[in-house]
């Protein structure tokens, strides 16, 4: 099992997550992170310090686009292990559908 973070991420952008993480496993785009699940050691406590809920365990259904979309841009984005203010959008956008289509960014972040 890993964790995955999904579209609920996208144009919100929080990083509660990151200053949790115990082993750095989560990279920065320039709207959204991802987390790398092979760097990813499954102790969850990134899930519950997402104020956008965007952090899911890969067990749940339909989540296996997710894994693969996490795994290629955490191979391509610099990794971020401290705290951002999140985008100034993210609380209207927070809950939004559709996000993946209409603003997700393949541009990396600046990571720490």
């Amino acid at each position: 099992m890993t964790y995955v973070v999904t579209d609920n991420c996208i144009a919100c952008k929080y990083t509660d997550c990151v200053e949790v993480c115990p082993v750095d496993c989560f990279y920065e785009g320039e709207n959204m992170l991802v987390i790398h699940p092979d760097e990813c050691i499954d102790c969850g406590v990134c899930e519950p310090e997402c104020p956008a809920d965007a952090i899911r365990p890969d067990t749940e259904p339909n989540l296996e686009e997710w894994v693969e979309f996490n795994r290629k841009y955490s191979e391509a984005w610099p990794v971020i292990t401290q705290r951002k203010d999140p985008l100034p959008e993210a609380e209207e956008r927070d809950g939004e559908t559709g996000k993946r289509e209409k603003y997700f960014s393949e541009a990396p972040g600046e990571g720490d």
